[in-house]
């Protein structure tokens, strides 16, 4: 499914970046079309909607899960839409063990884009020691294009 308009226009507030999943297969696709062979599979390309800190990591897994995290490691997204503190509530979860939420007063245009159905990711982004429990694990949320 391709990314609606709100969920693109939210994601041209934020720094724009595209990803691939792999290199460049520019010198595969060549041999191949000089072999007359199919060309491989083209890499998927995403954009980067969301770049934040996790919210409530201090209240659940994230310290007891620190040493085994990395930055890179994938997250899975699930909406909360009966939360009591927040009804456009994104948990995120790493390997099933609930780390956090997305941050309230970011979560809007994630939280919608899930509702519709859209395909989203979630990547650990960045691993700090600090104090302030806000600064410890970045994550980013990409939609595929």
């Amino acid at each position: 499914m391709a990314p609606t308009l709100p969920l693109l226009l939210s994601a041209l507030l934020l720094p724009v970046f595209a990803w691939s999943d792999e290199a460049p297969a520019t010198a595969a696709i060549a041999e191949a079309t000089t072999n007359n062979a199919p060309a491989p599979p083209r890499a998927a390309v995403r954009m980067l909607v969301q770049s934040s800190p996790l919210a409530g990591s201090q209240y659940y897994g994230a310290d007891t899960l620190w040493a085994a995290m990395a930055t890179g490691d994938a997250l899975t997204l699930h909406r909360e839409p009966e939360n009591p503190h927040d009804s456009r509530a994104v948990r995120v979860e790493w390997r099933g063990a609930k780390l956090g939420y997305l941050p309230r007063r970011e979560n809007a245009a994630v939280a919608a884009a899930m509702d519709r159905g859209e395909a989203l990711e979630a990547r650990i982004s960045r691993l700090t020691r600090h104090a302030n429990p806000w600064r410890r694990v970045e994550v980013q949320v990409w939609v595929r294009l």
